[in-house]
């Protein structure tokens, strides 16, 4: 929902998703002098309101500050013109009260006030389509003060009751409903109904355990998971414990990787929803990174995502894999129809949805934001990178790279990232098959006496991603026709190319983009914030972090032409109408047309590849037969004797070779064994002996 309001010089432009109502203010420059802040106050329609709260304030009020304190707004105001309530409920009126404060610290006057009521979003809508994020935030003062980082254990998080609610307060605050929701979805399922699902990483214990009730009640259950054929492989564990039968679970193993989280509902055999989104069916995927689920019941999409888990059942390989989801979901044009939802499946011939996505990027009129969990994508940066009117707001997993801290520069105050972060400390992530992270204090500041110390709920010595898991793009999602799009995919070219994946394209729903809009600058603003502090802290800038302005200089960003904070506030108090993306999307070239020939440059890429492979283990095999005679000659070894000792040390060498060192490799064995290879028993004892070994040393050359 969204409301625009105004009283006297005072202006709000509020927004309403599930959990958050976002208050964009403006106000007229006459009235800005002077000004010591914003104080907010919030009660649902009817009730008495109560005075939402913060962790600045002023040194003159508060004498003996501690850093897990807050403090009401009346007494120590907002000195910002964007600020979000994130203890709002879904499907809740509310009415709010902004005043504006001025003069004596000690004797504040409310000079002008302005009050508004929104409801916030229900979780599902009158078509049956509702969205969930978690908490994402897991290292903040609020889990510090709240639950002192108590580390969530196994015990704590499968602590679930059979109808689905968590039972520990720490799971329920860090699930924020989205496991609640999931598990809703099956528990809701009943006789005769049934459950397709489709799992990457499947081992939450309450998920598996509900889908065994619901098998035991009749429903129609039959899952797909991802089977490493590793011993101890995590999911079939899981699954034996249980208690799925053998009969209705299918492995996964034909392919790079099987992606997908889904589970279509059927009734009466008929698709009726899909429960899709980025949140893998794992204890870390619901109440660790920022994810999301998303359920919608458009007809035509259910029964695509029913044949899609149809075609995967019987774990075909990857050419056929491509040629179902191409089938299933053709490329999509730069114009989706009118309030319409189509999705988009992998793997594809080619990565061009790429250059669709950096298109609809760079069609942007006001805003896009985006999530991007591992590495930026050329052809996104590029797209990121183009000068535009349009604000660029993106939250990565990690630390920005070079390049990507080159684009930002030249966009000063229009492409603005974030990245997962936790306040005083730097997070190194180890470089392993099993990922992990080395966490630890930035040295030789004071960020101590000032900020609560922030931990993580889960343990850093294993795992890929532990901030932002989410794979979303929206585009002007503040006007009426917003892009929204969300799904399992990361927009890298491996995932459109080698995985099984699966993305939503919503055109038009309002509803949806206003919660995933104030999802996504909820978890921006929480790491851009530590991101600020912890660079200027480890550039050994010591300020008052926490301190308000007492004059009102604090203002000026805020209305300063070029800076990040009044382009933020222009989002939502522009002085002319904001393009909207479909206009100039319109316009665009097909971002596929070139789509089988650059399939045909990978392919020709990888047979050259090969091809370089081959000939490098073809030298290591001829220099290795041509050593034979060296050792006869040296050693009074018979020739072939000589000769099959010799090939095989060479052949094992060689195996033990990087690729890039074959090549220098064979040289040197070549010329170590010019002068011993005449033998006819050592060539003959060559050939036959290095069959195998050399072999292998040809596929690693």
């Amino acid at each position: 929902m969204r409301v625009l309001q105004a009283s006297g010089p005072l202006r709000v432009k509020a927004i309403a998703g599930t959990h958050v109502v976002l208050m964009a203010l403006d106000m007229d420059e006459a009235a800005r002098p002077g000004l010591r802040g914003f104080a907010i106050k919030r009660g649902q329609d009817g009730q008495p309101q109560s005075w939402l709260r913060g962790i600045k304030y002023f040194k003159e009020l508060v004498a003996d500050p501690q850093p897990k304190d807050d403090y009401p707004s009346r007494e120590q105001p907002f000195q910002t013109f964007l600020w979000s309530d994130y203890g709002a409920s879904p499907g809740t009126n509310y009415a709010f009260t902004i005043v504006a404060l001025y003069g004596d610290l000690h004797n504040m006057e409310e000079r002008h006030t302005l009050n508004f009521s929104i409801a916030t979003e229900p979780e599902y809508d009158k078509d049956g389509q509702g969205v969930w994020f978690n908490r994402g935030a897991i290292a903040s003062h609020a889990f510090a003060t709240q639950f002192n980082n108590q580390a969530l254990t196994d015990e704590m998080a499968n602590n679930v009751s059979d109808d689905g609610k968590l039972l520990d307060r720490e799971t329920q605050w860090l699930s924020r409903g989205l496991a609640e929701a999931c598990l809703k979805y099956i528990n809701d399922s009943k006789e005769g109904e049934g459950l397709r699902v489709c799992a990457y990483e499947f081992t939450y214990l309450p998920i598996l355990l509900a889908l065994k009730r619901a098998h035991d009640r009749r429903v129609d259950v039959e899952i797909i998971y991802h089977d490493t054929s590793k011993d101890n492989d995590p999911n079939t564990k899981a699954i034996a414990q249980a208690g799925l039968p053998d009969s209705i679970v299918h492995p996964r193993t034909r392919t790079a990787i099987p992606h997908n989280k889904f589970i279509v509902k059927l009734s009466r055999g008929r698709p009726q929803k899909v429960w899709t989104g980025s949140t893998n069916f794992t204890n870390s995927g619901f109440y660790g990174q920022t994810n999301v689920g998303h359920v919608t019941a458009d007809a035509a999409t259910v029964r695509t995502y029913l044949d899609y888990w149809t075609e995967l059942k019987g774990d075909p390989p990857h050419k056929e894999a491509l040629a179902n989801a191409t089938r299933l979901t053709p490329d999509p044009p730069n114009l989706i129809a009118e309030s319409s939802t189509v999705p988009f499946f992998s793997p594809r011939v080619a990565d061009n949805m790429l250059d669709w996505y950096g298109e609809r990027i760079d069609d942007a009129g006001s805003l896009a934001m985006m999530t991007i969990p591992f590495n930026v994508a050329p052809r996104i940066l590029t797209a990121l990178d183009k000068s535009s009117e349009a604000m660029r707001l993106v939250i990565l997993e990690d630390e920005p790279t070079e390049q990507v801290k080159e684009a930002e520069n030249r966009n000063r105050g229009k492409l603005v990232f974030s990245n997962g972060a936790i306040i005083g400390k730097t997070f190194i992530k180890y470089k392993s098959s099993v990922g992990g992270a080395k966490v630890a204090p930035i040295p030789n500041t004071d960020l101590d006496k000032w900020f609560i110390g922030e931990e993580l709920d889960r343990p850093t010595n294993a795992g890929h991603v532990f901030f932002v898991h989410a794979k979303v793009l929206i585009i002007d999602p503040l006007s009426n026709d917003p892009l929204i799009c969300s799904g399992s995919a990361n927009f890298s070219s491996n995932s459109l190319t080698a995985n099984d994946e699966n993305m939503l394209l919503i055109r038009g729903d309002a509803r949806v983009a206003d919660i995933y809009m104030t999802e996504l600058d909820r978890i921006f603003r929480h790491f851009y914030a530590r991101d600020i502090i912890n660079s200027l802290a480890a550039s050994g800038k010591n300020e008052d972090w926490l301190l308000l302005d007492t004059t009102d200089s604090w203002i000026t960003p805020n209305f300063q032409d070029g800076t990040y904070k009044n382009n933020r506030r222009l989002l939502f108090f522009p002085t002319h109408p904001p393009q909207v993306w479909s206009s100039a999307a319109a316009r665009d070239a097909d971002a596929f047309a070139d789509e089988d020939a650059r399939a045909q440059k990978v392919r020709e890429d990888k047979n050259a590849k090969a091809r370089a492979r081959r000939a490098g283990g073809s030298a290591t095999r001829n220099t290795a037969t041509r050593t034979a005679a060296k050792a006869a000659a040296g050693k009074g070894k018979t020739p072939k004797k000589a000769a099959k000792t010799t090939v095989k040390k060479a052949a094992s060498k060689a195996e033990k070779k990087p690729a890039k060192k074959a090549p220098k490799a064979a040289k040197k064995a070549a010329k170590a064994v010019k002068k011993a290879s005449k033998t006819k028993a050592g060539i003959k004892a060559g050939k036959k002996s290095t069959a195998t070994k050399a072999s292998k040393a040809k596929r690693k050359a």
